[in-house]
């Protein structure tokens, strides 16, 4: 009897306890909400050690509001100051940012913060901060599964690569950008752009001429084309006179084209101008160059016309 009595007591103070402990939960959830609507107040005024005090509370009272993570990580990462790099007390604030951008990129199911979570702590291993990128490369790789389709993180890893001197694994990057985004133009710029860094101006042409099959309505792919064959015909002084007259005059036919779709596109009128300069410098026959010289005035003339126009329209 007595043992009985017992057991009946127990299960009583058991369940009294769990009522307890539920009564806590539900105490501690809701001084999470008041914390987190606090502290978002003070994110919003950038005041971030108080907001990260806040954002602490959060996550001490409710782990499950996982939302509060990135921005606990993004209050530290705002405190650290590169130019303080060294110091105690200002490295502590990355150490932090990591760790809290760690638990966010785990915890959140929220594909925006936890992109941004990946993000912001692959700049975190960046060179003004950790300077690791061993430990960016399997973040980025993530974020690329995560979303590959999203041009900027082949971007990041192979300008990663580029620097690196893995310049086999950098353009692999760019070329996988190009399969898996091929109607996003910059997957094509972006490849150009390092083609052209490393000095293979045929293949940077071949990319920019690969967007522009995509886009063939786009005159902004046709200007870029432009202004590289114009860059390559000015700057590059290892060019001979024929050269250089045949990347002119495949520049002038790129802002030609994007003129035809937009007559109006100051950037392409501004590139025709360069080009048809860069041409008078070429030539030696004194009345082709005034000739030459003549046609580029009449562009600047159309120029700040067409700009004035727009300017006093707005």
């Amino acid at each position: 009897m007595q043992s009985r009595f017992k057991a009946a007591s127990l299960v009583v103070v058991l369940a009294a306890f769990s009522l307890t402990l539920v009564g806590c939960a539900q105490l501690n959830k809701l001084k999470a909400k008041k914390a987190f609507k606090e502290a978002n107040t003070l994110y919003q005024q950038q005041d971030f050690k108080r907001a990260a005090d806040r954002y602490e509370e959060v996550v001490a009272n409710d782990p499950e509001l996982t939302a509060a993570y990135f921005f606990l990580a993004n209050s530290y990462d705002n405190l650290y100051k590169p130019s303080r790099k060294g110091e105690a007390a200002i490295d502590a604030f990355l150490k932090k940012a990591v760790e809290n951008y760690k638990k966010s990129a785990g915890v959140e199911k929220d594909k925006v913060l936890k992109t941004r979570s990946l993000q912001y702590l692959v700049a975190a291993y960046g060179p003004d901060k950790l300077d690791d990128p061993s430990q960016a490369e399997p973040l980025l790789q993530e974020m690329i599964q995560i979303d590959p389709a999203d041009p900027s993180n082949y971007a990041i890893l192979s300008k990663m690569y580029e620097d690196a001197g893995q310049y086999e694994l950098a353009e692999q990057t760019l070329l996988k950008a190009k399969q898996a985004i091929p109607k996003d133009p910059t997957s094509y710029t972006q490849l150009a752009a390092f083609y052209n860094r490393q000095g293979e101006f045929e293949k940077t042409m071949e990319a920019l001429s690969e967007r522009t099959a995509k886009e063939p309505s786009n005159p902004e792919g046709f200007y870029t084309i432009a202004a590289y064959y114009w860059e390559k015909a000015y700057r590059d002084f290892r060019l001979k006179d024929a050269e250089k007259l045949n990347y002119i005059a495949l520049g002038m036919e790129a802002a030609d084209q994007a003129l035809s779709l937009s007559p109006e596109y100051l950037d392409a009128i501004n590139r025709k101008e360069l080009l048809i300069r860069a041409k008078a410098l070429v030539v030696k026959d004194p009345a082709q160059q005034k000739a030459l010289l003549d046609d580029a005035k009449k562009l600047r003339e159309q120029y700040n016309e067409i700009k004035q126009r727009k300017a006093g329209g707005k």
